[in-house]
């Protein structure tokens, strides 16, 4: 892992354009963590029948900026034959890292329950793990529709949580916790579809 993070940080061969966009997401998560943990008296929108800090809407902003770069990254990618195994391996944990990350922080805010958090991180620990064996047996466990559905879900329920459901906040829809049950509901079905699809993995392993 250090071997492939120096690699990233002096320029490697691997380090391409994709690859660039995708270390720079991972960079973003400290001032991601910064903004929300900080209080900055940035003061605060009224919407709605709630408040939104202003703190708060930069770091959905730039949650949503670096989701973004994870569809760039990857499209690019694909288009111009520029898959690496830095690549491979810098994404998924890119992905994680920002997601783990603004879940625990709406936690700390009061924003998610900590149950709801708890299963979607666990799940990803598992998944990992799961591929983990896979590939030590030789066998790469592509993403599924299933999860890809799940990992939207996830991006459009934090960001909503972050922006305080606006502009929704104005109509009194509770959007922000419907999605983040309905990311619940996709990120418990699409960790069952792994494992039962690829259960003879764990089995087959020495």
């Amino acid at each position: 892992m250090s071997h492939l993070f120096e690699r990233a940080l002096t320029g490697g061969n691997e380090m391409n354009i994709p690859n660039k966009i995708t270390l720079s997401r991972i960079l973003l998560i400290p001032i991601f963590i910064l903004l929300l943990s900080i209080p900055l008296e940035w003061g605060e929108w009224n919407i709605g029948n709630s408040t939104l800090p202003i703190s708060h809407f930069v770091a959905g902003m730039l949650f949503i900026l670096a989701s973004a770069t994870d569809w760039v990254d990857g499209y690019y990618a694909r288009k111009y034959n520029l898959v690496t195994n830095l690549g491979k391996f810098l994404d998924p944990l890119a992905d994680k890292l920002l997601v783990s990350a603004a879940l625990i922080l709406l936690v700390e805010l009061g924003l998610a329950p900590a149950w709801i958090v708890i299963i979607i991180i666990s799940r990803e620990f598992a998944v990992t793990g799961l591929r983990l064996v896979a590939a030590g047996e030789g066998i790469v466990l592509a993403a599924s529709n299933m999860g890809k559905l799940k990992t939207v879900t996830q991006i459009v329920a934090i960001a909503a949580l972050l922006l305080h459901n606006f502009p929704l906040s104005y109509l009194g829809f509770p959007f922000a916790t419907i999605m983040l049950y309905i990311a619940l509901f996709f990120t418990a079905l699409s960790g069952y579809e792994y494992f039962a699809k690829n259960w003879n993995v764990m089995r087959g392993s020495k």
